[in-house]
């Protein structure tokens, strides 16, 4: 855990505090939607949609521990009434949560959508592996460079960390596309191609925030962007993922109830 650097404005400490207080409301507001719907799908989706409630769960604890650690972090105060003064406790900043949080959420979430497009047992059961093992392996390779400021040290762990990411990429943009297209109706298979899409555009985000300070930016500014830059790619990846994942469940359980009824016959 490396000490923040000093010279924060009481904008870039606010901006950074408002987004995780966002990231708290978002999730466990999410949370709480996703666990009150699983009566209103079919038992078959109800696990898809506990793990959805799971991951937001999770990251709704993720993200009280990192605000609380980023309100300790500084003492912000304002003398004779005049513009607030942003200074370092001394205390440290503890951002591993996100990285805790990541290792446990992402290959939950990619296990959610396999279950919810209801594939056949031994593909999901394949894919569920190969995705959540290549998603773990990602964030596991992230994390080293991430804490390190020596810039050739960061690349080198970006560029090692793409090689899993690239891969569940490429199976959520390509490998995919048939199983879509085999989904019980038009707006199912509409869902699981926003879901799977959706994926793809939140995760993007992560690399780029990554190579913030890789790129010139250092400082507090750095760390703001960061920082909020995560909070925003997390809520798009779980709270607004989870969603789309509700909406598929409850499309094809409309569908599958609506299949199980039979037409009256006329006499």
């Amino acid at each position: 855990m490396a000490p923040l650097p000093d010279g924060f404005s009481y904008a870039e400490w606010n901006a950074t505090y408002n987004a995780l207080s966002f990231g708290i409301a978002a999730m466990g507001s999410a949370t709480i939607f996703f666990w009150l719907q699983l009566p209103n799908v079919s038992k078959s989706y109800r696990t898809a949609l506990t793990i959805t409630g799971i991951v937001t769960s999770i990251a709704t604890y993720h993200y009280v521990r990192i605000f609380n650690s980023w309100s300790e972090t500084f003492k912000v105060v304002s003398k004779d009434g005049g513009d607030y003064k942003v200074q370092l406790t001394g205390a440290p900043f503890n951002d591993g949560y996100r990285y805790v949080d990541w290792l446990l959420t992402v290959p939950l979430l990619l296990i959610e959508l396999i279950l919810v497009m209801k594939l056949p047992q031994q593909e999901t059961v394949s894919l569920s592996w190969k995705l959540g093992l290549a998603s773990a392996l990602m964030v596991a390779l992230g994390y080293p460079g991430e804490i390190q400021e020596d810039l050739a040290v960061r690349w080198f762990w970006w560029c090692l960390s793409m090689i899993p990411f690239c891969y569940v990429v490429f199976t959520l943009a390509v490998g995919l596309a048939e199983s879509t297209s085999k989904q019980p109706s038009p707006a199912a298979a509409s869902l699981v191609s926003a879901a799977r899409y959706l994926t793809v555009l939140s995760w993007c985000t992560y690399p780029f925030v990554y190579m913030v300070k890789s790129v010139g930016l250092a400082g507090p500014a750095a760390t703001m962007y960061e920082q909020v830059g995560y909070s925003i790619a997390d809520v798009m990846a779980k709270a607004v993922f989870g969603l789309l994942i509700w909406s598929i469940a409850s499309e094809k359980s409309a569908v599958e109830e609506s299949g199980k009824l039979l037409p009256i016959a006329v006499v």
